[in-house]
């Protein structure tokens, strides 16, 4: 659903525009939001990132909270709603994909959520949950220093909850993680994906 050469995690994806609406709906909340080409999840919630927000445990209830690689915003914007009194970081590298969060954060009146580039961060935050349906296709060695550098961000206390699938080397990133110093469990299964949670 790109361009020929343009990816989801491209800075400025080539794709043309197509905007659509597509429902993100949960047991204890619904949203709407637009995707467009070029953008991870376009048309469709990704069924890895539905089951996270099925099935990972609640986020912090206040303090900062992260969502690593965005998109069009069903991760950070459901950590916002359920977790109105702390301030959820959506970052992406793709230019489009932050234009969507913030628009549909705004659309569906959530005023905690802060939409930037991965760089844009300030270095002082220390986050106390962090999800993420990681863009595992951008290569293990840029997985990895992503993964890195963003856990090393986390509270003393805080978790990290990452949807990877199986086939996309959910087994082995549990394993690589644990050995970096992040304990990580499997929390669930299902249809071959894994939820793992990564503490400090």
């Amino acid at each position: 659903m790109t361009a020929p050469g343009s990816h989801y995690f491209d800075e400025d994806p080539t794709a043309s525009s197509a905007p659509r609406d597509t429902m993100l709906l949960l047991p204890d909340l619904q949203l709407t939001l637009t995707t467009d080409r070029g953008v991870f999840g376009y048309d469709r919630i990704d069924s890895g990132t539905k089951l996270l927000l099925l099935k990972a445990p609640a986020p912090a209830d206040s303090g900062n909270l992260l969502d690593i690689g965005c998109g069009t915003g069903a991760i950070a914007l459901t950590m916002a709603s359920r977790s109105p009194a702390a301030t959820v970081w959506a970052v992406d590298v793709n230019e489009r994909a932050r234009s969507l969060c913030a628009a549909n954060a705004e659309r569906n009146g959530l005023s905690n959520v802060q939409v930037c580039a991965p760089d844009d961060v300030p270095e002082d935050i220390r986050f106390a949950s962090i999800w993420s349906n990681p863009a595992i296709r951008i290569g293990k060695p840029a997985l990895h220093a992503m993964l890195l550098h963003w856990l090393g961000r986390l509270a003393s206390d805080g978790e990290a909850v990452l949807v990877v699938h199986k086939h996309l080397g959910s087994d082995s990133l549990q394993t690589w993680l644990t050995g970096q110093g992040y304990p990580t469990a499997r929390l669930t299964s299902s249809t071959g994906y894994r939820i793992l949670r990564s503490t400090h």
